[in-house]
């Protein structure tokens, strides 16, 4: 029995490829992977992303885009659910090379690969500072920041501060997860 192998896609044959879908796909540097849809607790933390990070940056040459633009990371193409670019980006844009800090809300769905393989092709990019990945579920941040040559995590809750210093900018967690109920906690 014989077995058909195919080569990995190219960057360039998913770029042209993904034009012509009817809904986005990630790249993970072989093959497409199809993006689904989120909770409204996920919609709530990208809106409130938005107001928070944006409203802070508004003036300021740094500038805060949301997951319809991709950004190209460590051979991969992915959909941030907020990201941050410090340089001027051309009218017309469709990927961004240079993001400075990345944010994912983490979905059940995808919380593995965010963790992992994300957080590895953010590491790996040289101009991403900072990548938070946000919980769902609870007040709950897993920040990773370059600290020289390490790429060093940490974990905020409550009424924690993110610091964001390589934006000039810092926003108390309970503003990300504003409007957002979560479940009670039940005690064992």
């Amino acid at each position: 029995m014989s077995i058909a192998l195919h080569a990995p896609m190219t960057l360039e044959h998913f770029l042209a490829w993904e034009e012509q879908q009817d809904l986005r796909w990630e790249f993970d540097g072989f093959e497409p992977v199809g993006m689904t849809g989120g909770t409204s607790e996920h919609s709530a933390i990208q809106r409130n992303l938005s107001m928070a990070i944006g409203g802070r940056l508004r003036g300021k040459p740094c500038q805060l885009y949301t997951s319809d633009l991709k950004v190209f990371v460590a051979g991969s193409i992915r959909y941030p659910d907020a990201f941050v670019v410090c340089s001027p980006i051309p009218r017309g844009t469709l990927v961004v090379t240079d993001p400075v800090v990345v944010f994912e809300v983490l979905s059940p769905s995808t919380a593995s690969t965010d963790i992992g393989i994300k957080n590895e092709e953010y590491r790996d990019t040289p101009s991403i500072q900072r990548y938070v990945m946000l919980a769902q579920d609870r007040q709950f941040a897993t920040v990773f920041a370059r600290v020289g040559d390490d790429w060093v995590g940490h974990i905020i809750s409550g009424a924690a501060v993110l610091d964001m210093p390589e934006i000039g900018i810092e926003v108390p967690l309970a503003e990300l997860y504003d409007g957002v109920s979560f479940e009670p906690e039940t005690s064992a």
